[in-house]
C-alpha cells in the first residue's frame, strides 16, 4: 500500500526549492507576451459597415490560422467579399512563438469593440492588430500616427533626454539594417523598435524616424511609445523586452554566458517541474473530493447508473454506436438491459470545466420536463468519465433532413418542426418551468427529431439560467456563428432575446432548405437574400425548391416571422411565447419586421 506525504508538508519542501531556484533565476527576464494596451483606435463609423462582421469574423480566423502555423511572428490576409477587408497582425521580435501567440490573442478579444467600424488598429506593447477596408500593408505613416507619453519625469532632465535621442537614434538606425527590428540601452535608457514585416527598408526608415522625432515632444517623461501605420517605437527607464542591449555582451564572456544560460535553464525546469507537479496534486485532490461529493449526492438520486451499466449499452462505447458529436462531448446510442434505447453522453473531464458542465445539465435539466425537450434519464460519475443519459430520439438531427440527404419533408413536417421547437423555448424561457433558462446554442443540429418527426431541443451544456429581477446576464462568448445575436456576439450581453435570434435564423433554414453560414449568390448571406426577397414582395422566391407547389401564404407569413425575431433590436424581437402565438393563431397579427443586422446598406 502506498504512503503519501500530508499536502502540508509536501508543500513546504516545494516552497523551498522554488525559493531555492529564483535565487538562481534572479538576474534573468522572465518572458512576458507584453499584454498591456498602448492604443485601441477606431474608425469613423459608415452605413455600409452594417455588413463588415461576417467578414471580420472570416478574416480573423485566418489571420489566426497564418499567424499560428508560422514562426515568422507576421501574417496579413485579405478577404475578398462583398465586403472587402484587409488585416496584418505582427508581433515584436523579442518575442517568443508561445508569447507571440498570447498576445495576439489577446489583441484580437479587444480589437472587436470597435465594430461595426470598417477600421481599426490596436497597440499592445508585445504586438499590433489592425484592419480595414483598404490595402495599407506598405503604409509606414498617417495622419493616425500618434505618440503617448508617461506622466512621471527623471530626476536629472537633461542628461536624460540626451541619453533618450541617444538611444532613439541608434535603435532607429539598426532596425533599419537588423530586418525591421532592433533594441539598444544606455545609461538607464531602453528601446526597442520593430516595423511591420510588410515594409520595405525606406518605408521601415521613414515611419521610425517620425516615431522618433515625435517621442521627442515626451520632453523628460520616463516612458514614451510611438504608434505609426507602420511601425511601434519605445523607450523607457526600465528593461522591458527580452533580448540583450544592441547584442554588447557577445564576446569575450559569450563562452561563460552560454555556460550560465544551460545551467539558469536546468535551474528553471526544474523549478517549473516542481511547480507544475505540486499544482496537478492539488488539482487531483480538489477534483477527487468534488467526485466524491457529486457521488455522494447521485447516491441519493433514484436515476444514478452505473458506470459499468452504461459502457456495457454502448458496447464499450463502440465508434459504430456513435451517433454525434458536440462542444463538451460524444454521444452512444446504448440500449439497457431491459430493451430500452437511451443516448449516453460523454464528458471527458480533461479539464477544470467537466464539474461545471455536468452540474449545469444534471442541475437545470432534471428538473424540467416538456414533450419539446430531451428528457434526462439519468447519469453516472462513477467511471473514469462523467456519463449522461437522454431519452434515445430516433430519428436524431434536423440537418441531416433539411441539409442531407436523409427522406424529403413537407411543408407541414416543417411547420409543426418550427412550432414545436418554438414551444420549447418559450418552456424555458419561463413559460412552463420555474427559472429562466437560456440554451445559447439553437441550431439544426440541436434540434432531434423523434419517430413522428415531433422536434425536440438538445444539447444543455451551454445553458444560463437567471432570475426574474435580472434584465441581462454578460458572460462569455459561446454559441455557434452564424446563429448567436449581434449585441451577444459582441458585447457579451445575453438574454432570452439572444435565443429568438438563433431561432429566427434557424425558421428561415428550415424554410429556405439552406445553412446560415452558406452564402446564397453573389456572395450574400442568407438573412440578406431574405430581407430583399422581403422588400421586392418575392418572398415566395426563398422557399426550399424541393418544395414546388406546397407554397401558400402561411409558409410567407413563417419567413417574415423568421425576419422578426433577427432583428438587431432586442426589444423589436418578440417572445417566444409571443412566437408561438403568432404560428398557431391565425387571427394574431404579424408585425412588419426591419432591416436585419449584417447586411450591407446599400443591398436593400
Amino acid at each position: 500500500m502506498m504512503h503519501c506525504s500530508s499536502p502540508k508538508k509536501y508543500k513546504r519542501w516545494v516552497f523551498c526549492c522554488m525559493i531555492y531556484c529564483y535565487s538562481l533565476l534572479i538576474s534573468v527576464s522572465i518572458s512576458d507576451p507584453r499584454i498591456n494596451q498602448s492604443g485601441l483606435y477606431c474608425g469613423k463609423m459608415e452605413a455600409t459597415a452594417a455588413g463588415l462582421i461576417p467578414s471580420f469574423v472570416k478574416e480573423m480566423e485566418s489571420l489566426s490560422q497564418l499567424i499560428t502555423n508560422t514562426n515568422t511572428h507576421l501574417a496579413y490576409y485579405h478577404l475578398n467579399s462583398t465586403f472587402p477587408i484587409y488585416a496584418l497582425a505582427q508581433c515584436h521580435q523579442d518575442l517568443s512563438q508561445t508569447d507571440c501567440l498570447l498576445c495576439y490573442a489577446s489583441s484580437r478579444t479587444k480589437i472587436p469593440r470597435c465594430l461595426p467600424s470598417p477600421s481599426a488598429r490596436i497597440f499592445l506593447d508585445g504586438c499590433f492588430l489592425r484592419y480595414d477596408k483598404y490595402d495599407f500593408f506598405n503604409e509606414s505613416v498617417s495622419l493616425f500616427d500618434t505618440v503617448q507619453c508617461s506622466t512621471s519625469m527623471d530626476n536629472n532632465r537633461f542628461k536624460f533626454a540626451e541619453s533618450v535621442g541617444f538611444v532613439l537614434g541608434n535603435v532607429t538606425r539598426k532596425a533599419v539594417d537588423n530586418g525591421g527590428f532592433s533594441v539598444w540601452g544606455v545609461d538607464g535608457v531602453y528601446a526597442l523598435g520593430q516595423c511591420w514585416g510588410t515594409l520595405g527598408k525606406y518605408g521601415c526608415r521613414v515611419c521610425l524616424e517620425k516615431a522618433s522625432k515625435q517621442l521627442q515632444t515626451c520632453g523628460f517623461k520616463n516612458e514614451g511609445r510611438g504608434m505609426n501605420a507602420g511601425c511601434y517605437l519605445r523607450y523607457s527607464t526600465h528593461k522591458f523586452y527580452n533580448f540583450d542591449d544592441g547584442g554588447r555582451q557577445l564576446g569575450i564572456h559569450h563562452g561563460l554566458g552560454i555556460a550560465i544560460a544551460i545551467v539558469l535553464a536546468v535551474a528553471a525546469l526544474v523549478m517549473l517541474s516542481l511547480s507544475a507537479a505540486y499544482v496537478i496534486y492539488l488539482r487531483l485532490l480538489k477534483e477527487r473530493q468534488e467526485r466524491s461529493n457529486l457521488s455522494m449526492s447521485l447516491n441519493k438520486w433514484s436515476l444514478n447508473f452505473k458506470y459499468e451499466t452504461l459502457e456495457k449499452a454502448t458496447d464499450y462505447f463502440n465508434s459504430s454506436r456513435k451517433i454525434g458529436q458536440g462542444g463538451s462531448g460524444s454521444v452512444y446510442m446504448g440500449t439497457l438491459e431491459n430493451g430500452e434505447s437511451v443516448a449516453v453522453k460523454r464528458l471527458i473531464f480533461n479539464t477544470r470545466q467537466w464539474v461545471d458542465d455536468f452540474f449545469n445539465e444534471v442541475n437545470l435539466i432534471s428538473g424540467i420536463e416538456h414533450k419539446n425537450l430531451v428528457k434526462l434519464i439519468g447519469c453516472s460519475i462513477e467511471g473514469p468519465e462523467s456519463l449522461l443519459v437522454y431519452e434515445y430520439v430516433h430519428n436524431r438531427s434536423l440537418d441531416r433532413f433539411i441539409f442531407g440527404n436523409d427522406r424529403f419533408l413537407n411543408w407541414k413536417e416543417r411547420f409543426n418542426i418550427i412550432v414545436g421547437t418554438a414551444e420549447g423555448l418559450a418552456y424555458l424561457h419561463g413559460g412552463g418551468c420555474q427559472a429562466r433558462i437560456i440554451h445559447r446554442d439553437i441550431k439544426s443540429s440541436n434540434v432531434l427529431l423523434d419517430e413522428n418527426l415531433a422536434p425536440k431541443i438538445a444539447d444543455f451544456g451551454l445553458v444560463r439560467c437567471f432570475g426574474a429581477d435580472v434584465s441581462h446576464l454578460s458572460t462569455g462568448i459561446a454559441g455557434t456563428i452564424g446563429y448567436m445575436a449581434p449585441e451577444y456576439l459582441i458585447r457579451g450581453q445575453l438574454t432570452e432575446k439572444a435565443d429568438v435570434y438563433s431561432y429566427g435564423v434557424l425558421v428561415l433554414e428550415i424554410v429556405m432548405g439552406k445553412r446560415c453560414n452558406a452564402f446564397i449568390e453573389d456572395s450574400k448571406s442568407l438573412l440578406q437574400t431574405v430581407w430583399q426577397l422581403y422588400r421586392s414582395n418575392r418572398l415566395v422566391e426563398a422557399v426550399d425548391p424541393s418544395m414546388k407547389g406546397q407554397v401558400t401564404a402561411p409558409v410567407c407569413q413563417v419567413l417574415q416571422i423568421g425576419l422578426l425575431c433577427t432583428q438587431a433590436s432586442l426589444s423589436l424581437r418578440p417572445s417566444m411565447e409571443k412566437v408561438v402565438e403568432m404560428l398557431t393563431n391565425p387571427e394574431t397579427q404579424i408585425p412588419l419586421p426591419n432591416q436585419p443586422p449584417f447586411i450591407n446598406a446599400n443591398n436593400n
